[in-house]
């Protein structure tokens, strides 16, 4: 999978959704989906999920076998994100109403679909 623009999304793609998730340590998002233990669960959660997606980006970055399964999937939690948070506004939660998250997640859905494009057309 040797495709520059691919890369280049899934690394925009992360970017994005790590910066979102530093806000929604600022929203304090584990009380939106009731999660126990606060900031120290919702901190060991994204050990993986960071490690996970920081590997894939090596993948997508050496066109190895599963990168477009990676590619995929980190858009695909984009577009989850998107759609869960915007439900939560339409739920009328107070969180994620500044201008600047609203924006990052329209980023996120914007670059989740041109990912998703770039890798098809591979």
């Amino acid at each position: 999978m040797d495709s520059p623009p691919v890369l280049r999304l899934y690394l925009l793609n992360l970017t994005l959704l790590a910066t979102h998730e530093i806000d929604s340590a600022y929203w304090h998002e584990w009380e939106m989906f009731r999660l126990p233990g606060g900031i120290q669960l919702f901190l060991i959660l994204h050990l993986p999920l960071l490690a996970i997606f920081f590997y894939g980006l090596i993948q997508v970055a050496q066109s190895a076998r599963y990168a477009k399964a990676f590619s995929y999937l980190l858009a695909g939690v984009g577009l989850f994100a998107f759609a869960i948070h915007m439900a939560f506004l339409v739920l009328d939660y107070p969180q994620f109403r500044s201008p600047v998250s609203v924006g990052l997640l329209f980023a996120i859905l914007a670059v989740s679909i041109a990912q998703i494009a770039a890798v098809r057309r591979l």
